[in-house]
């Protein structure tokens, strides 16, 4: 009773839905009729879709690209939100298992804490790297009280950082409000995970921004948050592989980018207008995400006046089913059921949900 319970709810809550790169080549556009782009099979646009206003948590409003109607998932993407947050809305406590979050701050920041204690601000300024673990379950617990445990943990993973990388596995609740006032905007990407490491224990990879990998010849620049452009290697590790990088093209300005031709792709525009794939393409514009199809690599070029900024996120696909149901993404309809049995009676990963609430 109580899962069928819990299921209705995150109906309300969620819509229900059933290594490493090679290097970029970057050119200036020396004049329109310049073709030569140096990939054998050129990753063409596939499909268009504009990323429309939606409202998501506490009154929270995100632009869905992938996790809507007209591309459910592109795997092992399972949802792309373009977000905006102002105080008092935000995304209260709510748990995730099955999959990894990519959260990277466009401005403000966002508030971050889980019921392990580990909490942290989300900034579009500074940033480090480190690693998050759960005790496990095999007796390997601190011996003093939880709110000790807890005032220690928020003592030391306090931070500012720019990206979180957070591997949900067996199970996470937290919770992500604004930081600041106005509007606290940004992306939030989630990635599956495969039947194997989907009840791993939870992780983090927490970036501050100058320590972001960046690259820049002839009027592009590159920040790799994962994977590998103009050269340069992110030290972030994707369970599942994962290209994740955020251009801005100068005006006149083109990029051309590898992609592993067995990984699926896609580009989301952040700001201005470019052409992509081939150079007779017609222009797309922000809030817009591009499906591309199979091939080596992606061209991208700026004929506008004024700069052109987006993301190019590609992935290895994992080719498992997916059951997904609101933050839980599993493979079978009784992994899902397990799920909601665990979370509701608190265990298999979610034995803190008992008792723990954000501050």
């Amino acid at each position: 009773m109580r899962a069928s319970i819990y299921r209705n709810f995150l109906k309300i809550l969620y819509p229900a839905t059933t290594t490493k790169t090679s290097n970029s080549r970057i050119r200036n556009i020396m004049s329109e009729s310049d073709q030569s782009i140096g990939f054998d099979t050129p990753r063409l646009v596939t499909k268009k879709i504009l990323a429309k206003l939606q409202h998501e948590g506490d009154g929270a409003v995100v632009r869905r690209g992938i996790g809507r109607s007209e591309q459910k998932f592109l795997d092992p993407f399972l949802m792309l939100d373009d977000f905006s947050v102002s105080p008092p809305a935000g995304f209260p406590d709510h748990p995730h298992r099955g999959f990894e979050t990519v959260t990277y701050m466009m401005q403000g920041g966002i508030t971050h804490q889980d019921f392990a204690g580990h909490k942290g601000t989300i900034h579009t300024g500074d940033v480090q790297v480190k690693d998050f673990r759960r005790g496990n379950e095999s007796g390997q617990h601190f011996r003093f009280s939880s709110s000790l445990f807890r005032l220690i943990l928020s003592f030391f993973f306090l931070f500012s950082f720019t990206v979180q990388w957070m591997t949900a596995g067996r199970g996470i609740i937290h919770s992500e409000m604004p930081a600041g006032e106005g509007a606290q905007t940004g992306l939030q990407l989630w990635i599956n995970l495969s039947s194997k490491d989907k009840m791993i224990e939870p992780k983090y990879q927490e970036l501050l921004s100058d320590d972001i990998k960046r690259a820049e010849k002839d009027g592009a620049e590159v920040r790799i948050i994962a994977g590998e452009s103009m050269g340069v290697q992110s030290p972030v590790y994707t369970r599942t592989p994962t290209m994740y990088l955020d251009f801005t093209l100068k005006p006149r300005a083109q990029v051309h980018q590898n992609i592993p031709e067995s990984w699926n792709g896609f580009v989301y525009i952040i700001e201005g207008e470019g052409v992509f794939g081939k150079t007779n393409s017609s222009p797309s514009t922000a809030h817009h995400v591009l499906v591309l199809g199979p091939g080596d690599g992606l061209s991208a070029w700026n004929r506008s006046s004024k700069p052109l900024r987006f993301v190019l996120i590609a992935g290895q696909p994992i080719n498992e089913p997916v059951v997904q149901y609101g933050p839980f993404v599993m493979n079978t309809e009784a992994e899902i059921d397990q799920t909601i049995e665990d979370y509701n009676y608190s265990k298999n990963g979610f034995e803190m949900a008992r008792f723990w609430r954000s501050q």
